[in-house]
């Protein structure tokens, strides 16, 4: 049976990453390795992470507090050779197929280019108690969406070989997340699919880095914060300019353009191609008119 790397980062997670590592460990597809880093956890989760390390549950590599983003690559650069690879949370619960299912898609694609899976998921609360669907991208994946959004996130995608392969080449810099970096490396370079069944229980609390599964309202006031006070265009900025150093060569003639349009120096072309693209680049269409706005008044 082919191996799987569970790829896990953890900080101060007492108290859900049992269930997580279990979960896990409880797949139907049972070639499956855990590595953990400990992202300076101050709580009990090291104590925890060591006692499955002693069972030879997982591997556990204990770091200094650098953030989530940084602790993912450094997974990603530490990784052994597998078959496939999976991000995960410290605190979600999978569904026994998960990885079973998200191999049998990867399975009937070119081994040779990056594939990326990811599925839906449901949300819930501190407590796991179901309090909601999460989002049906009905446009689906693409590379202009890759650009501007992440619909693919950590703990719902599983890659082949040849993603890590290519991400272990150049560990970015300026990376907004390593879910986001991989869905531009996969959209660009080789394929990602979309599963819309739902293969995991995606908790939700305050202590959570994204938004998913806010109230309209205090993600109105999330996304005013985040995109105008936190300097987050500038940052998605400094992610395309990075990922079109490493990959414009290897992109179709079709995307070198279209990412081409956010790097480099500012021209009105450039902005009206940018503010009148046929194309949508979101999911949603007020979210699409949000974007267009901020191409307007350039802050992307």
């Amino acid at each position: 049976m082919e191996k799987v790397i569970v790829l896990m980062s953890t900080y101060n997670g007492e108290k859900f990453v049992r269930e997580q590592i279990d979960s896990i460990l409880a797949q139907t597809y049972k070639n499956i390795e855990i590595l953990v880093r400990d992202d300076g956890s101050q709580d009990k989760t090291v104590e925890i992470l060591k006692q499955y390390e002693k069972e030879h549950k997982i591997h556990l590599i204990e770091g200094e507090n650098v953030g989530f983003i940084k602790s993912f690559f450094t997974l990603i650069q530490e990784a052994e050779e597998a078959d496939y690879y999976a991000y995960s949370d410290q605190d979600d619960i999978w569904f026994p197929n998960k990885i079973e299912r998200a191999i049998s898609f990867i399975k009937q694609e070119n081994q040779q280019i990056p594939i990326l899976y990811f599925a839906n998921y449901d949300y819930y609360n501190t407590n796991m108690e179901f309090t909601g669907h999460g989002a049906v991208h009905k446009k689906g994946p693409s590379f202009r969406n890759a650009l501007v959004d992440c619909i693919t996130l950590g703990i719902n995608s599983v890659m082949n070989q040849t993603t890590i392969k290519i991400l272990k080449e150049h560990i970015p810099t300026k990376s907004c997340g390593h879910d986001w970096w991989t869905y531009m490396v996969c959209a660009g370079l080789g394929k990602v699919i979309y599963d819309k069944e739902v293969v995991l229980k995606y908790r939700r609390h305050d202590n959570n880095v994204s938004a998913g599964g806010m109230s309209f309202i205090r993600f109105q006031l999330w996304r005013i914060k985040k995109f105008f006070v936190n300097g987050y265009f500038k940052n998605v900025k400094e992610q395309l300019r990075e990922y079109e150093t490493y990959y414009i060569q290897d992109l179709s003639q079709e995307n070198k353009k279209l990412l081409q349009l956010f790097t480099g120096k500012f021209s009105l072309i450039k902005w009206f191609k940018k503010v009148f693209y046929p194309k949508m680049f979101r999911q949603k269409w007020i979210d699409e008119v949000f974007l267009r706005i901020i191409f307007i008044i350039g802050k992307l």
